[in-house]
């Protein structure tokens, strides 16, 4: 039997079909509605969250295997107590349960938020270091405290393994995690940032979940990166591939900083999210690439050419509703 949280995110819609055709018993967590993915009616679906100790020691009985996907992705200062909350004490959660279970083996999905960041060190392995002093948003700050648990829980006894992919990419919600990248060129805005992004696409995610998992690697983390591609190259691909004008203008770092602050009072002012936070233009504005060599050797996992990715998520996007 395996548990799979995060059912309805990118990662865990992939994950769940992969794992039911590969023969798998899953039961899966989600809140509200069950997701309408492939093989939903050969899932056991147990509602609740991962906040839920109870629940998460009930739903892990009989269990051998856990892919931990649950998590928020956000960089809205509003949700700070709630990252917290999810993707640190619903990790701690996950590890405790599986602790006292005794024999599982646990996948936790973490991200390369987690990745130390060193000055003039332009490729980041898994050795990279993470450095207190420095500042980190709110949401890489608690990737990196969740791997703190799962490192916790190996010291502990538990067989685990972590998993730090970068920007996902498939075909999902159009208003959810990386999908909303699409959605920008979808709507034919015009502004581009300097910077570099690393992406991956979702399937190449899986596909190392499972080789790890079912292995007898342990207490490692692994970079799940395919390539690096500058913010306005990767939009000229997307609205290429959505028939769309691509963002032409692109926003030096003094202007990012002063729409980053509109927007703050934007929010304040009427109550809706920013669409830019301190956190995203400074992200946005890094260029650190993160070196999959590590994973490639471990596994022999070759991973798909970004242009491919992209086009794959476009037409599946387009299948969709389209975005407002």
């Amino acid at each position: 039997m395996i548990f799979v949280t995060g059912g309805s995110g990118l990662i865990g819609s992939f994950l769940i079909p992969a794992l039911v055709e590969q023969g798998h018993t899953v039961r899966a967590l989600y809140r509200g509605q069950i997701p309408t993915i492939a093989a939903t009616d050969k899932v056991e679906w147990v509602e609740g969250d991962i906040l839920d100790v109870v629940l998460l020691r009930q739903a892990l009985q009989g269990v051998n295997y856990v892919f931990h996907c649950a998590g928020l992705v956000s960089y809205d200062p509003q949700d700070k107590e709630l990252l917290k909350q999810i993707n640190i004490e619903g990790t701690a959660n996950i590890v405790d349960a599986c602790l006292e279970a005794g024999t599982i083996k646990l996948c936790h999905v973490s991200s390369t938020a987690a990745i130390g960041r060193l000055a003039g060190k332009d490729v980041l392995t898994e050795n990279t270091k993470w450095d207190a002093a420095e500042y980190h948003s709110a949401y890489a700050s608690s990737k990196h405290l969740g791997e703190l648990e799962v490192w916790r829980g190996i010291s502990e006894g538990l067989d685990a393994v972590i998993v730090n992919p970068s920007v996902v990419l498939g075909p999902a919600d159009w208003n959810r995690s990386s999908t909303r990248l699409f959605k920008y060129v979808f709507n034919n805005n015009s502004f581009y940032t300097g910077g570099k992004a690393n992406f991956v696409d979702v399937r190449d995610v899986v596909e190392a979940m499972l080789r790890l998992t079912f292995s007898e690697i342990s207490g490692e983390r692994f970079i799940l990166n395919a390539a690096q591609l500058a913010y306005k190259d990767f939009f000229a691909q997307v609205a290429q591939c959505l028939n769309r004008k691509a963002p032409a203008y692109k926003v030096n770092p003094v202007v990012a900083e002063l729409v980053w602050r509109a927007e703050r009072m934007r929010s304040w002012l009427t109550g809706a999210r920013p669409l830019i936070t301190k956190d995203t233009a400074r992200v946005s504005a890094k260029n650190h690439l993160f070196s999959n060599s590590k994973v490639q050797k471990a596994i022999g996992l070759e991973f798909r050419p970004l242009a491919e990715t992209i086009a794959w998520t476009c037409a599946g996007l387009l299948q969709k509703q389209p975005a407002k």
